[in-house]
């Protein structure tokens, strides 16, 4: 197994370097980083990638997900100096986990459907966390948008789900008029929680129409700064404040943005 044998010997490389950057005489920035450093490169990097992977751009994607191992190699140097566990542990926890949780590859259990190899999985998942309830927190150092999705994967795992994407979206109009209502009655409270019940509808959609939510709004948050920043610029030409403008003149400037970005 000859490519097997290669990527081993650069992962290799990957701790050897890691290691020297954390030794004695290793980088003094390097050196200076901990665990919760880290954690936000970390989160950094994985963003960055998502978001090259959505992009089509395979030459930052294949960049950026070296930067996501590298961080990983980078945690594990530090829990080993704290004598915790190394990147030997990590490797034998997913290896042995990835084996386990496929007794229908690697074992003689009857699974067949992708739908009963997710039942399967997140049985074995509750049973090796020893759970209280099948169900817990999606991710609570999660953004909440992206919490809201992984809680909705893991309750549709166990078959609490709703059928198909427009029974979600008829939800949604339902929480829609609920908030509605909210605002009508100036009661504050309900419509802070009509928010929230409208937030997580759509979460639920997006799980339905296999769109992560977390990353398709960074893509619009994206798209409306460049739309903006469009409308400045062409303020800027006609030599108008951006801040004297009026919403009319935004509003038409926007519309060209628009139209720009769709030829």
């Amino acid at each position: 197994m000859p490519k097997q044998e290669k990527a081993g010997e650069r992962f290799s490389k990957l701790v050897n370097i890691l290691d020297v950057l954390r030794g004695d005489e290793g980088c003094p920035w390097d050196r200076q980083q901990d665990e919760v450093s880290i954690a936000d490169y970390f989160l950094e990097e994985v963003y960055e990638a998502i978001e090259a992977l959505y992009s089509g751009d395979e030459s930052a994607l294949k960049e950026e997900l070296g930067d996501v191992i590298m961080e990983v190699v980078f945690l594990a140097r530090i829990y080993k100096e704290k004598g915790l566990f190394s990147i030997l542990d990590i490797l034998d926890s997913a290896n042995d986990k990835m084996i386990r949780r496929h007794p229908h590859v690697f074992g003689n259990k009857d699974v067949e459907t992708p739908d009963q190899v997710r039942k399967e999985w997140n049985r074995q998942k509750s049973a090796e966390k020893k759970q209280a309830f099948a169900l817990q927190r999606g991710g609570k150092h999660s953004p909440a948008l992206l919490e809201s999705f992984l809680i909705g994967k893991k309750a549709s795992g166990f078959g609490f789900d709703w059928k198909k994407p427009e029974d979600v979206v008829e939800k949604l109009k339902e929480e829609i008029q609920e908030i509605e209502k909210a605002v009508a009655s100036g009661d504050k409270h309900s419509v802070f929680e009509e928010m929230g019940d409208i937030l997580f509808a759509v979460s639920n959609i997006s799980r339905h129409l296999k769109v992560n939510p977390e990353v398709a709004l960074k893509r619009t948050n994206q798209k409306f700064i460049e739309r903006f920043n469009y409308i400045e610029r062409k303020l800027k030409e006609k030599g108008v404040d951006i801040e004297k403008a009026s919403l009319d003149e935004m509003e038409a400037l926007w519309d060209q943005a628009k139209r720009k970005n769709q030829t």
